[in-house]
């Protein structure tokens, strides 16, 4: 209402000023605020009562062994410049929170001039290095990850479940090595190999034939014959 009085008593060259400028405003407001929203999530503070019994239990799942071997695959598969992390999730966490190595290590399993991440940003800014996890999740689920092993990108960025960052990037390293196309770098046994359907093709033929089968729950129809059956309507004798 306030907004439209404001137009009406504006000639049409201002008032024109005015919606163009009232809309930047509203840009940068929100800009601003989704701004403000990420630091406010990176820096939410500690859970209490029912939230941290839950918090524990999902910590309690954090595998300090797994988390060795991943750093292990992922500075191999990589390669170049790499730095491992001290050991202990905080440090694990920290390493990969900014997007910046899980870019690298998706792209890392596709052919050269195919990778699904083309630019990978170096950026301080909140709302750019969760987009770059995003990307990563994305990337990793058309590689081959089902999406029930797919972490949430706050999982990493407020450390809220690490257990389900290394069940992802267990879950990817196993279909690169059941993919087994050569762009796999690292000990094989560091991952298991996922079970492949096993897709068997039929002639028409064979189809046809099976069609004429009766299956084995249904009976069987061997030696049945209508000796000894008497027609419809004939008395029954009995001997």
């Amino acid at each position: 209402m306030f907004q439209s009085s404001i137009s009406e008593q504006l000639p049409q060259d201002l008032t024109s000023l005015h919606r163009r400028t009232t809309s930047a405003s509203a840009c940068y407001i929100l800009g601003k605020d989704l701004e403000l929203f990420s630091l406010t999530m990176a820096n939410r503070g500690p859970s209490y009562g029912l939230s941290r019994e839950v918090q524990e239990k999902i910590e309690q799942k954090y595998d300090p062994d797994l988390e060795s071997r991943l750093v292990d695959w992922i500075v191999a598969q990589c390669g170049g410049n790499i730095e491992k992390p001290q050991p202990g999730k905080q440090n694990f966490q920290n390493w990969l929170m900014d997007g910046t190595i899980l870019c690298r290590l998706i792209n890392s399993l596709y052919p050269r001039g195919k990778e699904p991440i083309k630019k990978i940003p170096e950026t301080q800014m909140a709302f750019k290095q969760m987009e770059k996890i995003s990307q990563f999740l994305q990337a990793a689920e058309a590689y081959g990850v089902i999406t029930t092993d797919i972490f949430q990108t706050v999982d990493l960025w407020e450390g809220k479940d690490m257990a389900a960052v290394q069940r992802t990037l267990m879950a990817l390293g196993s279909v690169a090595i059941t993919k087994d196309d050569g762009l796999y770098r690292g000990n094989r046994d560091w991952f298991h190999r996922k079970s492949q359907g096993n897709r068997r093709e039929f002639s028409e033929e064979q189809l046809r034939q099976g069609q004429n089968l009766i299956g084995l729950q249904m009976g069987s129809n061997r030696g049945a014959s209508q000796a000894g059956m008497t027609g419809y309507g004939m008395h029954r004798q009995i001997m």
